[in-house]
């Protein structure tokens, strides 16, 4: 994969720096598209003041297109730029519980939770342990599961309740709506 700019240009050869005999030419100035010695399609290229590319060289014989070089780099440079814009960024909220959390406080965090499944974002809910309450690992799993359970419609979970160290966590993913 190209490194910088530079190797990019270099990974494309236009004009005289192509090397086969016979190109396929292209493009949707080219008069008549078809497969033409080199010495030709150049010509072309240099009548309609374009340059020869090639777009596709391992291909049999290479197809080359007929168009102005930097226009083409700038269309590929802003396709990339769109493709990354469209990528989806995965947004992580994070609920954090006690051993000992009541009913009320369970309930409006599993509210939050739910609004946060439901515009797509992940949960991380971890159950934090201070001092001694370690003594309540299992109720802080019991507590992870039924909030799981609770958010199954919404949410499936990655992973079973892990123990780390003073937290208890366990993600839970979005349901994607088809």
């Amino acid at each position: 994969m190209p490194q910088n700019r530079k190797d990019k240009e270099d990974a494309l050869r236009i004009n005289n720096r192509i090397t086969a005999p016979k190109v396929r030419v292209v493009g949707d100035n080219v008069p008549e598209q078809g497969i033409y010695p080199l010495s030709q399609a150049l010509k072309m290229a240099e009548n309609l003041e374009l340059d020869l590319v090639e777009i596709a060289p391992n291909s049999d014989p290479p197809v080359c297109k007929i168009i102005d070089y930097q226009k083409f780099l700038y269309q590929q440079k802003k396709k990339a730029k769109e493709q990354k814009a469209n990528a989806s960024k995965i947004v992580i909220k994070e609920i954090r519980f006690g051993p000992q959390t009541d009913e009320h406080d369970f309930q409006f965090k599993l509210n939050h939770a739910k609004s946060f499944l439901q515009e797509g974002s992940k949960v991380k809910a971890y159950v934090f342990f201070r001092g001694r309450s370690i003594l309540f690992a299992d109720q802080g799993e019991k507590l992870l599961l039924r909030f799981a359970l609770e958010l199954e419609e919404f949410g499936k979970a990655e992973q079973l309740p892990k123990l780390e160290g003073k937290k208890m966590l366990m993600m839970i993913a979005p349901i994607r709506k088809k």
